[in-house]
């Protein structure tokens, strides 16, 4: 059965609307958990517009499951990635005028720095993702570098009038992670209408979903939430 990871950021981004100490993104992880969750997932971001370092540090030590830290490609995340210790770092581009992550990491452009990074946080004992789009190049591109696992953009997907096409890139990318040796996750504009089409895809081993899952918590309750999604996904 696929896993689901339950991205808490969103939390942050209501608590930092008002510059107030809560909403607590710790209290979410502990009910996700409560709910189901396999993964607790948060993008500690260059211009710390949500998640924020002392989150990710506490949030270390009370998640039971398995913390998930996606970063930018910098030394700066490096340095907090290998002195926080996450069970798993996702590689993720950025934008600072984005609203949200438009796109997969271009491995290509960054594969110098990029292996290196790979290399020093294996040695820490931390796996190792890549958020890319579904390309195969990409795809083949990522086993290269030794990470030890990719997670599909599926985005395009989610933003398509007629998700058919996107939905075959996903899966054939997928296919193609999987024959390679990598462990495939999915996830980004997934919510509780276009996921199941998704999940149906049998190598895709995990999902991470935030944003529906802290919409629909306003009116069901965080716990609830997650349980909803967990059925979607597995």
């Amino acid at each position: 059965m696929a896993r689901l990871g339950v991205n808490i950021d969103h939390v942050a981004t209501l608590r930092q609307a008002r510059g107030t100490k809560y909403p607590d993104p710790a209290a979410a992880a502990v009910a996700a958990e409560k709910g189901g969750a396999d993964q607790i997932t948060v993008h500690l971001r260059e211009d710390r517009r949500h998640i924020q370092d002392h989150d990710v540090r506490t949030l270390r030590h009370t998640v039971q499951t398995e913390l998930n830290l996606e970063m930018a490609v910098t030394d700066e995340m490096i340095k907090i990635a290998l002195d926080v210790r996450p069970n798993t770092v996702t590689f993720v581009p950025e934008k600072r005028k984005e609203l949200t992550t438009e796109g997969g990491l271009d491995v290509r452009a960054v594969r110098k720095k990029l292996k290196k990074q790979i290399e020093e946080l294996k040695k820490g004992g931390i796996r190792v993702s890549l958020f890319i789009d579904p390309d195969l190049s990409q795809v083949e591109e990522s086993r290269e570098l030794g990470a030890d696992a990719i997670e599909i953009h599926t985005g395009q997907y989610a933003d398509a009038k007629n998700g058919s096409l996107e939905l075959e890139r996903i899966r054939t990318a997928a296919l193609k992670g999987k024959e390679i040796g990598l462990y495939v996750a999915a996830g980004h504009g997934l919510h509780y209408q276009n996921t199941k089409s998704v999940a149906a895809i049998r190598e895709i081993e995990e999902f991470n979903i935030g944003h529906a899952i802290v919409a629909r918590a306003i009116f069901v309750g965080f716990e609830q939430a997650v349980r909803e999604m967990r059925e979607l996904v597995r």
